[in-house]
C-alpha cells in the first residue's frame, strides 16, 4: 500500500486528434511537436511538477508509442519519483478481453485501482491537449476552501466561439447552476478548460454510477458534471485569467506557435519561476550561414540556416538552404528545407524534405484569414514541385505546375 496523497492528476492524453489530420496520423496530439523545442503535453505535465503535484497518471490509448517514449520515467518533468511519480496507463486486459477507453470518464473508471493505491483526497483531471501555464495548487486551495465536490477551470470566450466548448451558468459566488456541453445557442461565454478537480469520495461514485448506465457516453462533459448538478453537488468555477490555447485544429495549433512571436500575446515562457520542461536530444548550437537573413523569430539548437526566415519557428535539427525563404511557418524537427524553396503560412511536419525551388503555401490574402497549408512528418515534395494554400499533403508529392 502506498502513503496516502493529498491530490494526484490524471492527464487525459489518448485522444486520436483528427483535426490535426496528418499531423497525427503516426503519433498522439500530447505528442505533436510544439514551439520549436516542446511537445504539446510539455505545458501540463511542467504545470503539475510546478504546483507541487508529483503524481501524475498518463492515460494513453491512439498511436501511443512515440508519447511513452518521449515520456520515459519522467525525469525531464522530474516525475521520475520512489513513490509517485508519473505513470503510463494504456487500456489493458481484463479477464480474456480488453477494452479501449470508451470516453474521458470511463477512462479513469478504468484506471480506479492506480488512485485507490495512493489513497487521495483530491483528483484534479486534466487534458494533454492544450497551451497554458496554471497553478493548479491555487485552484486546489479555492477548492478546499469553497467546500466544493468538484472545481471546474473557466476562462471567457468570445461569444461566437462559445459553442465549440462546455460552456456554464455560475451565480455570484462562483457556485454552477447549469452546465450545457457546446451549446448551440450559448448564453454564457465561461467555458470548461477541460480541467476539473474532484473530491475523491464524490468522484468515485460518479464514476462507478455512470458506468452502469448502459445509455452514457462515458464523457465528464456530457455526463458526469450533469448528473452532479441534477443530484445537487456543490461545483463551483474557478477563474482563470492567462494564456490559454486549444491546440486541436491545425489554424489554432499554427497561431498558438505564432504567439510565442507577438510581444503582446500574453504568451510568455521566459519566466524562471514557472520553466516549462521537456525533453530534447542534445544538439549543437544552430548555426546561422553568412548569407542568412532571420527576422522576428525563432531558431532551435541543432537547426542551420543558409536563407531567409520572417516570423517562424524553426525546430531543432532543421536545415533552410540557400536562397530559401520560410515565411510565418512553423517548421518541425528534422525538417530538410533545400535551396530556392519558399514555403509561406504553413506547417512543415518531421523530417520532412522540401525540394530544390518547390513553392509550398502562399501568404494571406487582404482582408482574407490565412490558409494553412500542411505537410505531413517524413513526407518528401519534390523539387519545384507546387502545394496550393490550404492543402493538407500526406504522401510524398512531385507535381510540378
Amino acid at each position: 500500500m502506498f502513503r496516502s496523497k493529498e491530490c494526484i492528476a490524471m492527464l487525459l492524453a489518448g485522444g486520436q486528434g483528427s483535426r490535426l489530420g496528418v499531423l497525427t496520423r503516426d503519433i498522439a496530439k500530447p505528442a505533436v511537436p510544439f514551439g520549436g523545442k516542446y511537445r504539446i503535453i510539455d505545458f501540463t505535465l511542467s504545470n503539475c511538477i510546478n504546483s507541487g503535484i508529483d503524481t501524475v497518471g498518463v492515460l494513453t490509448q491512439y498511436q501511443p508509442h512515440e508519447l511513452n517514449a518521449y515520456i520515459g520515467n519522467g525525469r525531464s518533468w522530474d516525475l521520475d519519483r520512489m513513490h509517485g511519480g508519473v505513470s503510463i496507463l494504456p487500456p489493458y486486459m481484463r479477464g480474456k478481453a480488453g477494452e479501449w477507453y470508451k470516453g474521458t470518464a470511463n477512462a479513469i473508471y478504468q484506471n480506479l485501482p492506480f488512485i485507490e493505491r495512493y489513497n487521495p483526497r483530491y483528483v484534479l483531471v486534466l487534458g494533454g491537449d492544450h497551451i497554458y501555464k496554471m497553478d493548479y495548487a491555487a485552484m486546489l486551495e479555492q477548492h478546499i476552501e469553497t467546500q466544493a465536490d468538484c472545481t471546474i477551470a473557466v476562462i471567457d470566450v468570445p461569444l461566437e466561439e462559445a459553442c465549440r466548448f462546455g460552456i456554464m451558468n455560475t451565480r455570484p459566488d462562483g457556485t454552477i447552476e447549469a452546465f450545457e456541453e457546446k451549446p448551440k445557442i450559448p448564453k454564457s461565454t465561461k467555458a470548461s478548460m477541460g480541467i476539473y478537480i474532484f473530491n475523491w469520495d464524490k468522484l468515485r461514485m460518479y464514476l462507478e454510477r455512470d458506468e452502469r448506465d448502459i445509455e452514457s457516453a462515458n464523457d465528464f462533459g456530457k455526463n458526469i458534471i450533469p448528473m452532479m448538478l441534477n443530484s445537487g453537488e456543490r461545483l463551483i468555477a474557478y477563474g482563470f485569467r492567462g494564456y490559454w490555447k486549444d491546440v486541436g485544429t491545425i489554424e489554432s495549433l499554427w497561431d498558438a506557435n505564432m504567439d510565442m512571436l507577438r510581444l503582446d500575446s500574453g504568451f510568455d515562457l521566459d519566466d524562471p519561476m514557472w520553466k516549462i520542461y521537456s525533453r530534447n536530444p542534445a544538439e549543437h548550437p544552430h548555426y546561422i550561414g553568412p548569407h542568412a537573413e532571420i527576422r522576428s523569430s525563432m531558431v532551435t539548437e541543432g537547426s542551420e540556416i543558409y536563407g531567409q526566415v520572417d516570423d517562424s519557428i524553426i525546430s531543432f535539427g532543421v536545415h533552410v538552404g540557400e536562397g530559401a525563404v520560410i515565411d510565418h511557418c512553423v517548421i518541425m524537427p528534422g525538417a530538410h528545407i533545400a535551396d530556392g524553396a519558399v514555403v509561406r503560412y504553413a506547417i512543415i511536419g518531421e523530417n520532412t524534405w522540401i525540394g530544390n525551388q518547390a513553392v509550398v503555401g502562399a501568404a494571406a490574402e487582404p482582408g482574407h484569414a490565412p490558409r494553412i497549408t500542411v505537410v505531413g512528418g517524413g513526407i518528401r515534395v519534390g523539387p519545384e514541385a507546387k502545394v496550393e494554400a490550404g492543402a493538407m499533403i500526406e504522401a510524398d508529392y512531385a507535381s510540378v505546375g
